[in-house]
């Protein structure tokens, strides 16, 4: 497992990038030595930000802590990412999904169960509605006009299905599908 740490509005010291190699290298026992997990580190006013970021075979566990302390925001983001990766395990046994490559076979083989844990995903809804083609700015104000924190909707540039939503600081984004 390679580890890959970057700094935003921070340098990453030598005690950070210790810390963040203790904890994040104990996914070791999960992930493949081939596996590549990409750290970032990011300082905002009181809040220290940890996201990381594991690409495996078409998909990506991801996972983001603040805190008002980097270790304090290390640990909780170490505890996140291992919740996801055996959440992520049942899925790729259930599926028997391709990504099964990223990771080791002794983590398959073991019993990892959290307390807090679900037992998959429940869709309590299920929504139908009209959609009708706008621009995404447009978009942003019905978003807004209904209190929502995203929108979907038909973009008429590129006759596609978008997703526009409200960032943490206040701005919005744009989500557009890409077919590979």
């Amino acid at each position: 497992m390679k580890i890959n740490i970057f700094g935003k509005n921070i340098k990453v010291t030598d005690g950070i990038r210790a810390d963040i190699e203790k904890k994040i290298g104990k996914l070791d026992k999960y992930l493949s030595e081939e596996a590549n997990v990409d750290v970032t580190l990011s300082v905002d006013k009181d809040s220290q930000k940890v996201e990381v970021t594991i690409p495996v075979k078409g998909n990506i566990i991801r996972a983001e802590e603040t805190s008002t302390d980097m270790y304090t925001t290390i640990d909780l983001v170490e505890e996140t990412i291992e919740r996801q990766l055996v959440k992520f395990k049942k899925k790729i046994i259930d599926k028997k999904k391709a990504a099964r490559d990223s990771f080791k076979s002794d983590f398959f083989d073991a019993d990892y169960d959290y307390d807090d844990e679900d037992e998959g995903v429940k869709i309590v809804k299920t929504k139908r509605f009209g959609i009708k083609p706008m621009d995404p700015e447009e978009a942003c104000v019905q978003m807004d006009l209904i209190g929502h924190s995203f929108f979907v909707f038909l973009n008429a540039e590129t006759e596609e299905v978008n997703v526009v939503y409200k960032r943490k600081n206040g701005a919005y984004g744009l989500i557009e599908p890409e077919f590979d």
